[in-house]
């Protein structure tokens, strides 16, 4: 006759398992209101049944505000100083591509002229996600910044047109606006004309 399976009796529970199932009758609650908020939370935001404090209720949100008005004007300096960091590579460019007429020096020289034409044009929509009522004020010596900064880009590109030869700077660029000028008077030769004793 075959003998039957040995049971295994269950081990029993070492004593430092904890059971979290349920929570111990004797552990200590936290007063809900012993508990500060985290920074950034306020008890009415929440919607939770802790009590609002005073501190909490009163403290007005003009910190914030000029934390964020403080970004704003800050993040706007690095894009209106952004043509500046250009400026040195350009003039360098320029002055190693020579001042001879190729394709590769006209559309340097070009780009010196679109590029900053077309940001004077979107001033407005360049600095837009920056500018509310508390910092409009503050943003237009950042945007005098920025169109100084283009003007001088498109400075360069004149002074690049100016070395290729292409401004009317001289006399010689204008002569076909020139008038022929009428002689006061004439000189000939006194040889040959009848009359006339040599």
């Amino acid at each position: 006759m075959a003998s039957r399976p040995r049971r295994i009796e269950p081990a029993t529970t070492p004593p430092w398992v904890i059971d979290l199932r349920t929570l111990p009758n004797n552990r200590p609650r936290p007063d809900s209101n012993s508990i500060p908020d985290p920074p950034g939370f306020t008890s009415s935001a929440g919607g939770g049944s802790k009590k609002s404090k005073p501190h909490s209720s009163t403290t007005p949100n003009t910190t914030i505000d000029h934390d964020t008005d403080s970004l704003f004007v800050k993040k706007a300096w690095e894009v209106a100083l952004a043509p500046a960091k250009s400026i040195p590579m350009n003039a360098l460019m320029m002055y190693m591509s020579g001042n001879t007429l190729q394709i590769f020096s006209i559309m340097m020289t070009a780009m010196l002229f679109i590029n900053p034409i077309r940001a004077l044009t979107s001033v407005g929509q360049t600095f837009a996600r920056f500018e509310n009522e508390r910092t409009r004020q503050r943003l237009w010596v950042v945007k005098l910044a920025f169109v100084a900064l283009q003007i001088a880009t498109v400075a360069l590109g004149v002074w690049k047109v100016n070395g290729m030869g292409l401004l009317p700077t001289t006399r010689s660029d204008w002569l076909a606006w020139e008038r022929e000028r009428t002689p006061m008077e004439y000189s000939a030769p006194v040889w040959g004309i009848p009359g006339i004793q040599q």
